[in-house]
């Protein structure tokens, strides 16, 4: 018959009846077997296992004034008022953190953590450790700086959030690489992700940038949705090639943009790093005045030939991924020298048969701008009509490119929208989502 090991160390002799906060620690005596004093306890390390809880591997002891290591296998127990070693032997080299790990007080505590939920920059007053499985683990994380005292000196205790709603910004590069795999970054929308560097300190700003490197197409997406000035200031500081890397990945409209702001001297040794396609776009783009239906459109649609069927339109639109979801409302129809015979919509298409040729449900005079056409023009056909795309034509009605409603709203709205105080969740005040 096996047997099953007993588990062994601290959390094993705390029972998993009980956790502890990381304040309630800090600085508490570290003494010998005997109950001898050595010094105190400084810091605790973990290390992280990306979903997993992180789990205790040490403490930092301060003993006559050296920051020494201590496995959390010589402790007795994380409990009580002292912290007592098993072991006799202690090793007085001075302690150095390794690859991977992460010091709670310093790293974490007190420094800010990026609330996944609601997608903001939050600070840790405190952590909660737990005894789960034979192991003390980080499961918990308090927002407050401290308990607010009620009427009658009583403390008002805030509960702890669970650790995996949050990603810690720890700002240590050797623990970065592990740590990159497994961030919760990922789960957010680029634009969330924006919102966070603008409210990020340099060094918050690095690590963010950091995690969201290892996701090209997320980068790209990153700073498609950065202001201007800051988008400038992060590229400004990377290479030409490395700048060419991220705006090969982005729309062509906001690559120009992007190329546009860059000081005089790298915006041609840019253009020259980008792919042959890319480059075309970039430049032609970059010929329009900025405040322009020509600045301002894409040159990334949907297009069929007039003897398409609505089911190749859709098919079209099905097998066009790449492109931007508001692009996708609308297929263009084009004769075969590439002039406009009209848009159709994409909810007609999906109400009409897949076997009727497509002039049957196009718009054969649809609402249409020239290059030169002003922006604020443009915002005010979308809004008479109420439009979600509006083709770009030359003089020959030659499709050239597509404007979409989210690009009229960047350029119409006014400046400092970005920095208005972020609208509440429609879920902010009714519990947990579902």
């Amino acid at each position: 018959m096996p047997v099953t090991p007993t588990p062994s160390g601290p959390a094993a002799r705390a029972g998993g009846s009980r956790s502890l906060h990381l304040s309630e620690l800090l600085r508490r005596p570290l003494t010998d077997k005997h109950g001898g004093s050595i010094g105190r306890l400084s810091d605790v390390i973990v290390r992280l296992r990306g979903a997993d809880f992180p789990v205790v591997t040490g403490l930092v002891a301060s003993v006559a004034g050296r920051a020494l290591f201590v496995p959390i296998d010589q402790l007795a127990s994380l409990e009580g008022a002292e912290l007592r070693l098993m072991s006799a032997r202690l090793d007085l080299r001075q302690f150095e953190r390794r690859d991977g790990e992460v010091l709670l007080r310093a790293d974490v505590l007190g420094h800010r953590l990026i609330d996944v939920e609601s997608a903001q920059l939050i600070r840790a007053g405190d952590l909660e450790l737990a005894a789960r499985d034979g192991e003390w683990v980080v499961t918990g994380v308090d927002i407050h700086h401290r308990p607010r005292r009620l009427l009658g000196g009583t403390a008002r205790v805030h509960p702890f959030r669970e650790w995996a709603r949050f990603e810690p910004l720890i700002g240590h590069a050797r623990s970065a690489v592990l740590r990159r795999p497994f961030a919760r970054i990922h789960r957010l929308k680029p634009a969330q992700i924006a919102d966070l560097l603008e409210d990020a300190s340099k060094e918050e700003e690095t690590e963010i940038l950091g995690q969201v490197h290892a996701d090209p197409e997320l980068e790209a997406d990153v700073f498609e949705e950065l202001d201007e000035d800051r988008a400038t200031r992060l590229l400004g500081a990377r290479t030409d090639a490395e700048i060419a890397e991220v705006l090969a990945r982005m729309r062509a409209d906001d690559a120009a943009d992007a190329i546009a702001e860059l000081p005089q001297r790298r915006r041609q040794p840019v253009i020259d790093l980008l792919p042959a396609g890319q480059r075309a776009k970039v430049l032609t783009l970059m010929g329009f005045n900025p405040t322009s239906a020509g600045g301002l459109m894409g040159m990334d649609f949907v297009t069929v030939p007039t003897q398409a069927t609505v089911g190749e339109a859709i098919a079209a639109v099905a097998s066009s991924a790449s492109l931007q979801p508001e692009a996708l409302t609308s297929v263009h129809v084009l004769d075969d020298r590439g002039r406009l015979r009209g848009v159709a919509r994409l909810v007609a298409l999906v109400q009409s048969d897949a076997a009727a040729p497509v002039t049957d449900v196009l718009d054969e005079d649809p609402v249409r701008v020239g290059a030169s056409t002003d922006v604020v023009d443009v915002a005010v056909l979308m809004s008479d009509y109420n439009l979600i795309t509006i083709p770009v034509v030359d003089d020959r009605r030659t499709m050239i490119g597509v404007i979409t409603v989210d690009d009229v709203l960047e350029v119409t709205l006014p400046d400092a929208w970005r920095r208005r105080e972020a609208a509440e969740r429609p879920d902010a005040r009714g519990g947990e989502p579902a």
